[in-house]
């Protein structure tokens, strides 16, 4: 059963957030330049990870004449902005005719079913988030599953998802223990 009620995709940045002074201070360096909404929005979500409407609405304040309509309106026409928080991992399944037509469908009903969640959401832990696509341009290899830039192919068999996902959490288990370590 998906989890609908899903704290993670909550967008909750707090006004004090360190990272307004960052981007503020970003946005002083390029204030002159032209593309200049483009750039401020790329800067927001490398700082924030996603642009949440809270934040276009303060990048509205800082640049003065852009509107929020603006802003919304680049972040929902280029497919790079995320508008909701992302899982570490973004796990994408292709639903182009090509992959729907060997089972696609199958995949994020098993990815749902294991992470409890829908596509358009996020696991409880903020490790995946799950996503439906049109089209990944790999319809030879159809049905494909990308997580990350990583691309599992010919994916027929649906009890394999457990095992990619496991790989996903060791990777972030070595990269902490890792991090532990340097920081002692």
């Amino acid at each position: 059963m998906a989890n609908e009620g899903n704290k993670a995709n909550e967008s909750c940045i707090r006004p004090d957030d360190p990272r307004y002074k960052e981007l503020k201070a970003y946005i002083d360096s390029v204030r002159d330049q032209e593309g200049i909404n483009i750039m401020v929005l790329q800067e927001a979500q490398r700082l924030f990870g996603y642009v949440p409407l809270e934040v276009q609405k303060w990048i509205s304040f800082e640049l003065d004449d852009v509107s929020v309509g603006e802003l919304y309106g680049i972040s929902t026409f280029y497919s790079q902005f995320n508008l909701t928080k992302q899982g570490k991992h973004k796990i994408s399944v292709c639903l182009g005719t090509a992959c729907y037509v060997k089972g696609a469908q199958a995949i994020v009903e098993a990815l749902e079913q294991q992470l409890e969640i829908e596509v358009g959401g996020i696991s409880d832990d903020g490790m995946f988030s799950l996503e439906a696509t049109r089209c990944l341009g790999c319809c030879s290899l159809a049905p494909v599953m990308m997580i990350d830039d990583d691309v599992y192919a010919k994916l027929y068999d649906t009890n394999q998802i457990p095992e990619i996902l496991e790989k996903y959490y060791l990777e972030t288990e070595l990269e902490d223990e890792m991090e532990s370590e340097v920081g002692a």
